[in-house]
């Protein structure tokens, strides 16, 4: 009976987004500080991706169990490179949950992979405006960034994610004689 329950309440947000409210998201900012200090004194790599995988787990909270089933949904087509089907639940789940910062994340990364970085750029402001401390869409946003030859803005973000998570593989984009690597020390 609750699987029932729960596929009418899914139908229901696919069909109509706009006939069920999404309750709003938690505040997480006092979560993801404690794991920001955690990534910060992490000891080694290893230590540093369990970190990162517990902010996964924070931002991948969605508001309700439909807003959720719409997430993992379109994760799931993203997975199979369904991005036409996973930019379309992406939507659906940023139209019923304006709040939630991990709906704007994710149809930003579809648009990333889709070398849509202008709707992807629009997107990740709005993640980091919900959620500042989101460092994905930080080190998302410098990568987008980076793609638009924006190149001096890519390193001012990506150096904020870094901070936030030293352990992130995107900060080897900062090393010498990399994309956003030290200026000037190139000669």
């Amino acid at each position: 009976m609750r699987a029932f329950a729960t596929t009418a309440v899914i139908l229901t947000l696919l069909a109509a987004p706009a006939a069920a409210e999404c309750p709003a998201p938690a505040d997480v900012s006092a979560e993801l500080k404690v794991l920001i200090a955690e990534a910060q004194a992490a000891p080694d790599a290893r230590a540093g991706r369990v970190v990162s995988g517990k902010m996964w787990q924070v931002w991948l909270r969605a508001p309700d169990e439909a807003a959720q089933e719409v997430l993992d949904t379109g994760m799931r087509r993203r997975e199979v490179y369904d991005f036409l089907g996973a930019l379309e639940a992406f939507d659906r789940l940023v139209a019923y949950c304006p709040d939630y910062a991990e709906g704007f994340n994710q149809r930003a990364y579809i648009n990333y992979l889709t070398e849509n970085y202008d709707a992807a750029l629009v997107d990740l402001d709005e993640a980091l405006r919900l959620q500042p401390d989101h460092v994905a869409a930080q080190s998302g946003r410098a990568l987008t960034l980076l793609n638009l030859g924006r190149i001096a803005e890519a390193r001012e973000q990506l150096v904020i994610a870094v901070e936030n998570n030293p352990w992130l593989a995107e900060a080897a984009l900062l090393a010498k004689g990399a994309p956003l690597g030290p200026v000037g020390e190139d000669i």
